[in-house]
């Protein structure tokens, strides 16, 4: 590791030197006021430096490969030429319960947290987290999944979206994955989120359900009222009665997919060999389909309909197989039936 920083040193040192050797030969007749601003060179220097030292101490300290170290110092220009400030951060996440490989996979998602003030800026999060009931296993969850979260101000972002969250009657058990979740666990996301709630009420989308899509639905109600409005009047207008469960899940597949998606997807079905109604049909049984990808899509209805000989209509009206794995699950259920027949 020392020869790898070495000769790294030794790429940049020769160009620095060039550079206030030069400077110091203009130096000797500027004025004496000039000489004190000429040494900018030398931060080129200590920056190496610097950079040489935090490549260092991420391989001694998480065992990263050189280039992931460097990498990761690259990353958002993370630069400490001490130990001091990262062996605060490192002590205070095992203080908390986080393991070694906890902690290599934070920093190597999120490396501006080893020059974070352990003390004034992580301890405070860290704390409110452990106050709303989550152990050093839940935090070791949510920030492996989402390092960034503790980059957000714990009084503009943090606190606010749990206080939104609570009143989503969020199971217990599935707050972890709900704060973990980046685009959901967001003050953009959440701000609009319990006026539009009103809304699903006042259509008679029932209460009892909000738990069950909460956690995978939510972006839906994450665009302004009018939008909102929209898209449950489009999803009623296709068919779908709010007090059913696949509502919500009509309801989000509408609000991420715009019209040119929607469009596009329509055409791709129908060489496929559905109809309009076909593809309706499907939508009102399973409206996740709608949410794959073309690409993925696509090579499901090849195998089916051209190596297990299906019918287009047939997918139509089970369109839950379209959801499915096709090399886990797909594939393998249809080599059974190969088999038997």
């Amino acid at each position: 590791m020392f020869g790898f920083c070495c000769k790294r040193f030794q790429l940049l040192v020769p160009s620095c030197r060039i550079a206030v050797d030069y400077s110091v030969t203009h130096l000797q007749k500027a004025p004496p006021f000039t000489r004190l601003y000429s040494s900018k060179p030398l931060l080129g220097v200590q920056d190496d430096k610097a950079r040489s030292f935090t490549v260092s101490y991420l391989i001694n300290s998480f065992g990263f490969s050189p280039q992931v170290a460097l990498s990761a110092s690259n990353k958002m220009k993370v630069r400490f030429d001490t130990p001091e400030k990262p062996d605060s951060v490192i002590k205070l996440f095992k203080d908390y319960g986080l393991s070694d490989a906890h902690i290599s996979d934070i920093v190597k998602k999120c490396p501006v947290l080893l020059v974070s003030n352990a003390e004034k800026t992580l301890w405070p999060k860290l704390q409110f987290f452990t106050s709303i009931g989550l152990s050093g296993n839940d935090l070791a969850r949510i920030f492996r999944v989402n390092a960034n979260i503790l980059t957000l101000s714990l009084e503009r972002s943090i606190r606010p979206c749990y206080d939104i969250m609570k009143t989503l009657e969020i199971p217990e058990h599935k707050v972890p994955y709900f704060i973990s979740n980046y685009y959901m666990f967001n003050p953009k996301v959440l701000s609009n989120v319990p006026h539009n709630t009103l809304i699903l009420r006042a259509h008679q989308v029932q209460e009892a359900s909000f738990p069950l899509w909460v956690c995978s639905h939510l972006l839906a109600l994450s665009f302004d009222s009018e939008k909102v409005k929209t898209n449950v009047e489009k999803v009623i207008s296709m068919g779908f009665d709010p007090s059913s469960t696949t509502f919500m899940k009509a309801l989000y597949v509408v609000s991420v997919t715009n019209a040119a998606k929607w469009k596009h997807k329509m055409e791709f079905y129908e060489k496929w060999g559905w109809t309009e109604d076909d593809v309706l049909l499907a939508f009102r049984k399973n409206p996740m389909f709608m949410s794959f990808s073309v690409k993925n899509i696509s090579a499901k209805m090849d195998f089916l309909l051209n190596k297990m000989g299906c019918q287009p209509a047939d997918l139509a009206a089970r369109p839950d197989i379209l959801t499915y794995s096709l090399e886990k699950r797909i594939i393998r259920r249809c080599s059974v039936i190969r088999f038997l027949q």
